[in-house]
């Protein structure tokens, strides 16, 4: 087999600039020509295995990260954005590599006006609430703009994550979590009750009381103890992080704090180190690890969707969580896979299917239409509301991998990953997704023509040529 030629010229030029080098220097220090690594850094070359070895040696630089992760979701994403119908032809695949590896940030931007297009249609859409309000205005949703944030840094945030390691080892925990949190906020004159109340935390700076409700789980409360330490103690490493971003409007920056923050919590609860060991030991068995870290199936698995630490990665997850209307409510993929920015997931993905099996663990092989072969398992993730009449929030979540690491994971045991028919087929989103033949396909192919046949009808009305 061939290997894949790795072309990765926006990552050589930003390191060389973040070195502060000039094209010739850089060049002398990785042993190449300056017109050979004019040409690697427009995308002419591959980087040769030479300037890989060079990286590693010269520059401790983590040779994993010249892959294409970035520029396969930037492809992903334009794709899925002309897929609407506003426009009438899509440029080609080979064009939309070209872009994401050669100019990324123009593909970026155009992402983010496709993003404002759509908020000022379903704005028009909705004109008669819009007339007269004095916020009624074009902007890029925050909350789109903070779940691109995640998305691009590969949902890792080095510094946030170090520094929840450094707390958790020194903030000794024990058997009793709970009690050395609330001492550890004690010794800081923060005083901490459990009552029955709705809202899962609730601070008051003035009094210094933190409140949590006594009605969530277990690992809820420790999550929300974490979180309000976060916010208490890590103000300006949360504030630097968030500089950094440079978020467009004030209210994108208070969510990405609060992201931050749970991050932080998350990271403080299953810390790097440990969590990467302990996950390796018992083969990434969920409910085992939930147990050993006092957190939740959900926790577990978004944290393990996380573990890309350059030098120290975990199996590179793809995690996701969805409504019962099939919503996407929290995405992030290590992976090859990506998910819809707009829309549902594909029906044909076993996350659906969570909601009919509560408290059951549903195992699928699946393959997407670029031929890449998955291990997804999913689950439903009801939480009640914590009294009687309290409406239950339902959501299913879904952690996978590609099958070449399901001899890690305890749950590929006792299935066969030789069989081709194994592998169930699903996409992205119909709009881009190339199958002819798929029984569930709601709109037909941006890419592809269509065959209508008045004088017969399969399970479409239409056939993809």
């Amino acid at each position: 087999m061939a290997l894949q030629k790795l072309y990765a010229g926006a990552k050589l030029r930003d390191l060389r600039q973040r070195l502060s080098l000039t094209q010739r220097d850089f060049a002398a220090k990785l042993g190449v020509s300056l017109p050979y690594l004019n040409q690697m850094e427009n995308n002419n070359r591959p980087v040769s295995t030479t300037v890989v070895l060079a990286l590693a040696q010269e520059f401790g630089f983590d040779v994993t990260e010249l892959s294409q992760g970035d520029a396969e979701r930037l492809i992903t994403d334009m794709r899925e954005a002309l897929a609407d119908p506003v426009f009438a032809d899509a440029p080609p695949l080979a064009d939309l590599r070209l872009t994401a590896s050669n100019a990324p940030a123009l593909a970026r931007a155009f992402l983010e006006l496709h993003r404002a297009y759509r908020q000022s249609h379903d704005r028009l859409a909705s004109l008669d609430e819009a007339l007269g309000r004095e916020d009624a205005r074009l902007a890029p949703s925050p909350w789109e703009e903070v779940r691109d944030f995640f998305h691009y840094c590969d949902n890792y945030i080095d510094a946030v994550d170090r520094a929840a390691e450094r707390f958790a080892r020194e903030t000794e925990t024990g058997d009793d979590p709970r009690r050395a949190l609330v001492a550890h906020l004690a010794a800081r004159g923060i005083e901490t009750r459990f009552i029955r109340d709705a809202r899962l935390r609730f601070y008051d700076p003035e009094l210094k009381l933190l409140m949590i409700s006594s009605l969530v789980p277990f690992e809820t409360q420790l999550f929300q103890l974490l979180l309000q330490i976060a916010l208490l103690e890590q103000e300006k490493l949360l504030e630097a992080t968030l500089d950094l971003a440079r978020f467009q409007s004030d209210e994108a920056r208070a969510i990405a704090k609060i992201g931050l923050a749970n991050y932080f919590a998350g990271a403080a609860l299953m810390p790097y180190t440990t969590f990467l060991e302990a996950a390796h030991e018992v083969r990434h068995d969920l409910e085992l690890l939930a147990a050993r870290f006092h957190a939740s199936i959900e926790q577990v698995a978004h944290r393990l969707s996380t573990l890309q630490r350059p030098g120290a990665k975990g199996i590179p997850f793809f995690f996701v969580r969805v409504d019962q209307a099939g919503t996407i409510t929290k995405r992030h993929s290590a992976t090859r896979l990506q998910f819809a920015r707009f829309g549902g997931a594909c029906p044909l993905w076993n996350v659906h299917r969570a909601f009919e099996t509560p408290g059951r663990f549903l195992r699928q092989l699946a393959e997407t239409p670029d031929g890449m072969r998955y291990i997804s398992l999913a689950r439903d993730v009801s939480k009640p509301g914590g009294r009687f009449g309290a409406p239950t929030r339902r959501y299913a979540i879904a952690l996978g991998c590609e099958v070449a690491h399901a001899g890690a994971l305890t749950y590929a045991d006792d299935l066969d990953l030789s069989r081709s028919d194994a592998f169930e087929p699903i996409g992205i989103s119909c709009r881009i997704c190339e199958r002819r033949n798929c029984h569930q396909r709601s709109v037909p192919p941006l890419e592809r023509r269509l065959s209508i046949d008045p004088d017969q009808r399969g399970v479409l009305p239409y056939s993809v040529e």
